[in-house]
């Protein structure tokens, strides 16, 4: 049985290649024909075209952007969270506010310390401060 060579690289091609697994050469029709007379039939399976994802254009105000937002998520107001936190904070409104409910509780219980209420301030400036896109990403939330 023979082998024939790339004319690109030099390297041992297979019978009834179509194109060097080296290189990347393709070879010559003419090439590629004499292998098939010489070896057994190879059939080769032709690629199938795979469906074109269909774009769809949308009209809308503002641009549509791929952030991650789920659409089910609830709408909230970025003001309003922070001036919960800042003002009422210390009993954990604004976590109530957010939906996390297991989170306002836990400041009710700690709210005679005075802890939350220093939380809270914080946490009021960083929900202003944040961005739009970052605080319904971490807070799952829509914004108005």
């Amino acid at each position: 049985m023979s082998q024939n060579v790339c004319p690109q690289c030099g390297a041992p091609i297979d019978p009834g290649a179509s194109e060097c697994k080296f290189c990347g050469e393709k070879l010559a029709v003419k090439q590629v024909a004499q292998e098939l007379q010489q070896s057994q039939p190879v059939y080769v399976q032709q690629p199938q075209q795979q469906p074109q994802p269909q774009v769809i254009i949308q009209q809308a105000a503002q641009p549509v952007y791929m952030t991650g937002i789920n659409p089910s998520w609830p709408v909230k107001n970025k003001v309003v969270a922070g001036l919960l936190a800042i003002l009422l904070g210390g009993i954990g409104v604004h976590k109530f506010y957010l939906g996390k409910i297991g989170m306002g509780i836990l400041y009710l219980c700690f709210c005679w310390t005075g802890i939350p209420a220093l939380i809270g301030l914080i946490e009021g400036i960083v929900y202003l401060c944040s961005n739009d896109e970052n605080f319904q990403l971490k807070h799952h939330v829509r914004l108005q």
